[in-house]
């Protein structure tokens, strides 16, 4: 019998922005992870769960540059008591932004994560929320990255499917994997979480 993980109050969606889903930059197999994230987002909204879109501010120059094409989130938002918008500064969502004292005001216990890059902002945003004491679940075909190119004495290139694996495996016996999107459910916010 598959035992499917408890459902979750928050889904923390991270850097799905143009530069990463779209055009000659997108991350390998970008429409699966679009179709995954979409569907996610649709089922959170339903339930009454906290979407938080995590929006990655990139340096000048860098195809996340605020402001530029690159820089703006994929998905339509809906702003209001259960769906906002964090921009952040660096690979974890927590470093520098609101999003732990967010996720403290709405009773948030539990949550799932999902989007882009899986060895950078999705690990660090999920171990960071392991360390703090949440229940993390992390849909397996719901992030995504790079391929990593061959380097001349190190190593031969690396498909973004392994690179993706081995940032779910880092990440330790805490955090709770499913194998599809499908599988994570949600629930309503606390009544003390809705403002």
């Amino acid at each position: 019998m598959t035992h499917l993980p408890l459902p979750v109050e928050a889904l923390i969606v991270v850097d799905v922005q143009s530069a990463f889903v779209t055009g000659g930059g997108a991350v390998p197999d970008a429409a699966r992870l679009v179709d995954r994230t979409t569907d996610l987002i649709a089922r959170a909204r339903k339930s009454g769960a906290l979407v938080v879109h995590l929006q990655n501010d990139g340096p000048a120059g860098s195809e996340d540059e605020p402001h530029t094409p690159g820089w703006e989130l994929h998905h339509p938002v809906r702003n209001g008591p259960t769906e906002v918008v964090i921009r952040k500064p660096q690979d974890d969502g927590f470093a520098q932004t609101s999003l732990g004292s967010l996720l403290t005001d709405s009773g948030v216990k539990s949550l799932a994560v999902c989007g882009v890059m899986s060895e950078m902002c999705v690990q660090a945003t999920a171990r960071t929320a392991l360390a703090l004491g949440y229940r993390v679940v992390l849909p397996h075909d719901a992030h995504a990255t790079q391929n990593i190119p061959a380097a001349p004495g190190i190593s031969d290139a690396i498909p973004a499917a392994t690179v993706s694996r081995v940032a779910e495996w880092a990440l330790g016996s805490d955090v709770e994997i499913t194998a599809h999107a499908s599988d994570v459910h949600f629930t309503a916010l606390p009544p003390q979480g809705l403002r």
